[in-house]
């Protein structure tokens, strides 16, 4: 084809191009006039569109296009109402939430640590010490805990609960533990600052709405196999019953790779950030199942915005009811946030003065 005659397609097509604008224009002007016209004029196009023998747009690319005008022409306002609570379009400011005079989601990085179970008194007494050393204010503890096999160490329960209440209140730590079961809640509002649901109860809808109802900020774990938008519905359902103290925790998803325990999804931190207006913390001990990378995970964590990061310490991890390999003993913590303060990413002091 010549340039002349390319030239002269160009012209007919920004004509028709600023013909249809124009159309499309006056076509919802004469539709806001009647909301009912809308309707039935929609519904006529549709019908033209099924009959339409003649033309070089597929049929189906063409009843897309009526469905565009179809949204396109809605009330701002309600296509506003369609947003998720979670959403920043629905809500553009970060959610700041305040435990323990101290702020989660103010742009300054925090770190919740402890035993992934409660085992004992005496456990929980050492492991709330080793958190206080170092001058952090958060503290995590397995009660319940919800295990593949149904022989491992379940978790102490109620009476873990109280240790972990007892231990907070020794040490001037506020304390987050996992609740799996609804009756529970009434127990887990009374001794706990945080309550955590965990990745396999991210789906437990009816846990998730009785979580609504407290008045206790949530923790909720990312599932095991969950999509971004699956873990967002979640977090709706709490916040859809009335509570809005709501912290998302990336703790990594199962894929084919077995050099992990589970696969760190470090760009789900600055799209959460993005999507919704809620703080978003990493589990590194979950998701590495490795001491050896739980410093460079939180480096990259923090790094992409994260606004905390949850770790596992027991006293003596070789005597660990669960999960022993993953967790730092006194010394080893001390090095890792040793390592994360040094790094720039995380200030202690700043933190936790």
């Amino acid at each position: 084809m010549s340039t002349e005659k390319l030239d002269e397609l160009r012209d007919r097509l920004e004509g028709l191009d600023t013909q249809l604008l124009e159309l499309l224009n006056q076509r919802e002007a004469l539709l806001q006039k009647n909301g009912a016209l809308r309707v039935e004029s929609t519904s006529a196009l549709r019908d033209k569109v099924k009959h339409y023998k003649t033309g070089h747009l597929h049929k189906n690319v063409m009843l897309n296009l009526v469905k565009v005008l179809e949204d396109a022409g809605k009330n701002p306002e309600r296509q506003n109402d369609r947003h998720l609570l979670v959403s920043r379009k629905r809500h553009p400011e970060n959610t700041v939430l305040t435990i323990k005079e101290e702020k989660i989601g103010d742009g300054i990085a925090h770190l919740i640590a402890g035993p992934c179970a409660v085992e004992s008194e005496k456990q929980l007494d050492d492991a709330a010490r080793a958190v206080k050393a170092q001058g952090l204010t958060f503290m995590r503890g397995g009660a319940f805990k919800p295990r593949t096999s149904p022989y491992d160490f379940q978790g102490l329960g109620l009476e873990g609960l109280k240790l972990l209440r007892q231990a907070g209140e020794t040490y001037g730590l506020a304390v987050i533990s996992e609740i799996v079961d609804p009756r529970d809640m009434e127990a887990a509002e009374k001794f706990l600052d945080i309550i955590q649901i965990g990745a396999r109860n991210m789906q437990n809808f009816e846990l998730l709405k009785e979580a609504g109802k407290l008045s206790k900020p949530v923790l909720l774990k990312r599932g095991l196999a969950a999509t971004i938008e699956e873990f967002m519905y979640s977090a709706e359902y709490i916040l859809a019953s009335g509570n809005d103290q709501i912290i998302l925790c990336e703790r990594g998803i199962r894929t084919y790779e077995k050099a992990t325990r589970n696969t760190l999804d470090i760009t789900a931190v600055p799209i959460l950030k993005q999507e919704t207006h809620l703080p978003v913390f990493v589990d590194v001990t979950h998701s590495t199942g490795r001491k050896d990378l739980l410093v460079p995970a939180a480096k990259a964590a923090l790094a992409v915005g994260a606004d905390g990061i949850m770790a596992e310490v027991h006293p003596h991890p070789g005597q660990a009811l669960s999960d022993s390999a993953q967790q730092m003993n006194p010394k080893e913590f001390e090095r890792f946030v040793y390592d994360l303060t040094a790094s720039g990413l995380f200030n202690k002091v700043r933190a936790y003065a």
